[in-house]
């Protein structure tokens, strides 16, 4: 296992979400991080955001270790879900909701009809 491999998997493994993201939470980088930090960030989801852009081995490793092109990439309880697009319709159809309470991970229900209501 690489150290890029050692340390994604730890960090998966110490936090219940976790956004492989470019930029951060508060500052993303590009559009699609963005979007699914202000989705998480709007209903409230507490999560760890990794800044792939601060060091290419992640950037490179995240890609390789969940067999996905593309970031951001979310992972809850330690499994990957998807990127933007999945993302956004898994909040949109309530499977997002449905695994986040799965997993025991607080968030604002309230928010999340409210995405909803507003996309429909």
């Amino acid at each position: 296992m690489t150290d890029a491999n050692a340390e994604i998997q730890q960090t998966v493994d110490d936090n219940n979400v976790v956004l492989f993201m470019k930029g951060t939470a508060s500052m993303p980088q590009c559009g699609f991080s963005s979007k699914v930090a202000g989705i998480l960030n709007y209903m409230g989801v507490p999560f760890k955001d990794v800044n792939v852009l601060e060091n290419d081995a992640i950037r490179q490793g995240i890609k390789d270790f969940s067999e996905w092109p593309t970031i951001p990439q979310l992972y809850v309880k330690g499994e990957f879900v998807g990127g933007c697009d999945i993302i956004t319709e898994m909040t949109l159809s309530g499977e997002l909701d449905k695994m986040l309470d799965d997993g025991g991970v607080d968030y604002n229900k309230e928010a999340a009809e409210k995405i909803r209501e507003a996309n429909s």
